[in-house]
């Protein structure tokens, strides 16, 4: 048996990257899949147990083949987007990123991403590109495939097909860790806890044993998965509640995600800026202050988050402010409907498109979390104000949501009655467990 100095290596590396790990190119190849999984908490209490020890031989990790390891990664595409940047999120390395830029040029599907679209990358554990992936249109396929030391690009007409998947899964430490485990894509994912923002606080209501079901779209050009489509039904049951959202495209072709019943999920303001981080200090009329090291009152929320953590508006606004601010260092301000504004401080960099008097979408990426202004460390420090006087967004009413109109209601009975289906199907299966 090798020493173990060999072996921990390579145990390392598969701990930090259990996420998005997918040896060779191993994608869901059925039309309907549910994800089951077995963890430290799967009830075994029947099943006769037993420990075995032996010896496993293991090659020595080296640094010629530090870069065995290959997995999918699939990124949504942001506005603003280039080929470059796309390349950074999904891991690709400087060196190969600079010869697929070179050799892309000329191909004009690559100056033309869409915003809200995917991307999807076989990208190698040090960062080699194998296989990229963008679906430009209905019909248009983008591939940039690694040979040897160069790369293929190529454009081809196809024909997609969409197929319905189904996956389900159990919270023991955390979504992302839940929604891992069940094998549902991170776009699926965000796209979940976007739906439920409104009625789910992920910070502070995600408990153990809560459990999701969630039924999609994925394109297929025949065995080759394309990308992930739209989130077409899901349930989140937090705390013994069940939340269910059906997606519904009215004939205008405006579409969104409605409870079973006809009530938009889509809520006034998002209760978060940022999905998934936690809170690192609360609103309160009295905090020391870090940096200033004297009592003052702290009139907003801070959210914990890495640099470069993306930052996005609570609701539809226009933009008032944009630009440097004293101790709030890089500063979005914008203006929502009636009394209500919000603030976005200590960003690292703001939107490309952002500008002033600008027209923002609820969701829409506006910034980038930093720590300018005065700030010990990244974060980003949100503030709900009603009139111009700071509220504590935790505890403040919400404007509800707005219901399905009446002349639609039979259209949508009948998409939202087939998915109910299916989610009820996906309850009575067994459920993925994170480890």
């Amino acid at each position: 048996m090798p020493p173990m100095q060999n072996i921990q290596p390579l145990l390392a590396y598969l701990a930090h990257h259990k996420r998005w790990l997918l040896l060779g190119a191993l994608i869901p190849l059925f039309e309907v899949v549910t994800a089951f999984g077995v963890s430290p908490d799967t009830i075994t209490r029947d099943i006769h147990q037993e420990t075995v020890v032996t010896d496993v031989a293991l090659p020595a990790l080296t640094a010629s083949d530090s870069g065995a390891f290959d997995f999918w990664r699939e990124e949504r595409i942001q506005s603003g987007d280039t080929l470059a940047s796309l390349l950074n999120r999904l891991g690709v390395n400087s060196q190969d990123a600079i010869g697929i830029v070179a050799a892309s040029q000329g191909h004009g599907a690559v100056t033309h991403f869409i915003a809200g679209r995917s991307i999807m990358a076989r990208v190698t554990s040090n960062g080699r590109l194998v296989l990229l992936r963008y679906l430009v249109g209905e019909r248009q396929l983008l591939s940039i495939e690694r040979s040897g030391d160069k790369f293929l690009v190529q454009e081809e007409v196809i024909k997609p097909e969409t197929r319905l998947t189904m996956r389900s899964g159990m919270v023991s430490h955390s979504l992302f860790g839940a929604t891992d485990a069940a094998d549902v894509p991170d776009s699926i994912a965000s796209e979940m806890a976007d739906i439920f923002s409104g009625e789910i606080d992920f910070h502070r209501d995600l408990r153990q044993g809560d459990h999701f079901s969630v039924v999609y779209e994925t394109l297929y050009d025949g065995g080759r998965v394309l990308s992930t489509g739209r989130l077409l039904a899901a349930e989140f049951v937090n705390r013994g509640n069940s939340h269910r959202a059906v997606y519904f495209a009215d004939p205008q072709g405006r579409g969104g995600y409605f409870t079973p019943d006809g009530k938009s999920m889509k809520r006034a303001f998002l209760k978060s800026p940022i999905p998934f981080s936690r809170i690192s200090s609360g609103f309160t009329g009295a905090r020391f202050h870090p940096v200033l090291k004297e009592w003052r009152a702290h009139k907003g929320i801070d959210y914990a988050a890495t640099t470069g953590t993306l930052v996005r508006a609570v609701s539809d606004a226009t933009v008032t402010f944009s630009g440097r601010q004293g101790g709030y260092g890089n500063l979005i301000v914008l203006k929502h409907q009636g009394p209500y504004s919000t603030a976005y401080g200590h960003l690292s960099r703001f939107a490309k498109s952002l500008r002033h008097g600008a027209h923002i979408k609820q969701g829409e990426i506006i910034g980038y979390v930093g720590s300018t202004g005065l700030a010990t460390g990244p974060h980003l420090h949100y503030e709900f104000r009603v009139n111009n006087v700071q509220r504590d967004p935790l505890t403040v009413q919400m404007p509800a949501a707005y219901p399905l109109e009446a002349r639609y209601r039979r259209q949508f009975a009948a998409v939202a009655a087939p998915l109910a289906t299916r989610l009820n199907q996906l309850s009575g299966h067994n459920l993925a467990a994170l480890d």
